[in-house]
């Protein structure tokens, strides 16, 4: 056999080296033939793995675009941010609002009479009864736990207690519990009273115990409109916008309501740049290079060529429900391009919006828009058992049937291997009996030949 190689004759026979050649040779065929079956499944594997993750990051950036909200931003700006912040929803009609703070939502605030022994006065056991908001709660004095300090750590540990702080606050004629509403609003008021020693009875008595804060409501005018709120951040004034009051104002302060262009473009920027690295990958898995004449792992795919078909269906297919020029995306500006990838037309998406801006809202946005489409076909895709999660289980299983065959192959040469040995051993042994005899007869002979020489 061509390359086989030994260091000698009978018992000089290189055993281990051609035992270990003729094993390779007889290996090679199937091993060959099982790496190129490891090696398909294990690109193809990978190759599984990169597209989905691929969608789902797709999926992901389609995601947020799936109501017209998102493709209609607004920007809320106050004339005076020092009176009122504001923030908009998509829903927020485009306008604006002269709005006056008349005055603050406040929380409700009492303190009692100041006490010069400080926060370890004795004050006494009993029960206090504080309501708020219309609730009642009960604290509990104990006998051993009566200072001014003691009965704020009990207001505030109370279980029941669902919006009244405790605090001490030190002043110049000595130390006044506070109670504070965790609440504003003028329905969010505290009353105290108290039954047990009298010192309790005398740190809650309505001649001690004084309002510093008075419980109400916001207020503010929009327009000639009035509405009330019993916080500070009001909602249900504007639709779709929310305002933050921050201080009362003299007079009206302005609140423009209008399109944000520059974020919406920005969205629709991050959709096209999303799009673009899906294909990139789909370029990449079923592609080929000339240059290099190498192919992409998943080339002429069905089940790849599938998805890649129904996703670029679903970008280039007209929104139901919309009539008019504004009904695709190519329409408003986002051109599919003869690589396969979408551009943005600028001027195109700048016409849409000060024609029809609704419109382009609904083309992503709607229920048969393009985000919605997208991410169905998507989830349909990246689902349990779905085409892609059945191939991918199939290779796993391939992968395991080729570990096997592995195993198989290596027990199958062990065998070759002493089955040689064996034979190699046995040929080791008639080589050694063959030198022995041949020696013995060497010598014979040379005797033979030295009594015929004797002899003459």
């Amino acid at each position: 056999m061509a390359g086989l190689q030994a260091s000698g004759l009978g018992s000089g026979l290189d055993i281990n080296s051609l035992v270990s050649q003729l094993v390779a040779a007889e290996r090679a065929p199937y091993q060959t033939q099982i790496t190129r079956r490891e090696s398909k499944a294990t690109l193809e594997l990978t190759a599984l793995s990169q597209l989905k993750g691929a969608l789902s990051s797709f999926r992901n950036a389609v995601e947020p675009l799936k109501s017209e909200g998102a493709f209609s931003p607004r920007t809320a700006t106050p004339g005076d941010t020092d009176i009122f912040t504001a923030s908009a929803k998509g829903s927020a009609a485009i306008g604006r609002y002269d709005i006056e703070v008349v005055q603050l939502a406040k929380a409700h605030q009492l303190a009692s009479a100041a006490y010069s022994g400080g926060s370890a006065t004795e004050i006494g056991a009993g029960t206090l009864s504080i309501t708020f908001g219309g609730t009642t709660f009960d604290v509990e004095i104990d006998a051993e736990a009566t200072t001014l300090a003691d009965i704020r750590d009990a207001i505030n540990k109370a279980p029941e207690n669902n919006g009244v702080q405790a605090t001490l606050l030190n002043e110049v004629n000595g130390t006044r519990l506070v109670l504070t509403s965790t609440k504003t609003g003028a329905d969010n008021t505290i009353q105290v009273s108290a039954s047990g020693d009298g010192g309790l009875l005398q740190l809650v008595n309505a001649t001690q115990m004084s309002t510093v804060q008075e419980a109400q409501d916001a207020h503010i005018r929009i327009g000639t409109f009035d509405h009330y709120s019993s916080t500070n951040t009001i909602d249900k004034a504007i639709d779709g916008v929310t305002l933050t009051l921050k201080a009362e104002s003299e007079g009206p302060v302005s609140l423009d309501i209008s399109q944000d262009t520059a974020l919406l473009k920005q969205r629709i920027n991050s959709f096209v740049t999303a799009y673009n690295s899906l294909h990139a990958t789909f370029t990449k898995l079923r592609g080929y290079d000339p240059a290099t004449k190498t192919a992409g792992p998943l080339l002429g795919d069905a089940l790849v060529r599938a998805i890649e078909a129904e996703i670029g269906s679903d970008l280039v297919t007209p929104v139901s429900g919309l009539a008019g020029p504004y009904n695709t995306l190519n329409a408003i500006g986002l051109v599919k391009q003869a690589d396969g990838t979408l551009k943005l037309d600028e001027t195109k998406l700048n016409e849409a919006l000060s024609e029809n801006s609704s419109a382009v809202a609904r083309i992503f946005g709607s229920e048969d828009g393009v985000a919605a489409r997208l991410s169905a076909h998507i989830d349909d895709q990246l689902k349990a058992d779905a085409a892609l999660d059945t191939r991918n289980k199939a290779i796993q299983k391939a992968l395991e049937t080729i570990e096997a065959d592995k195993e198989t192959l290596d027990a199958r040469m062990l065998t070759v291997e002493n089955r040689y040995r064996q034979q190699f051993t046995q040929l080791d042994i008639l080589l050694a009996r063959l030198q022995t005899t041949s020696s013995y007869l060497g010598t014979q002979l040379e005797s033979l030949q030295n009594l015929a020489n004797g002899g003459r």
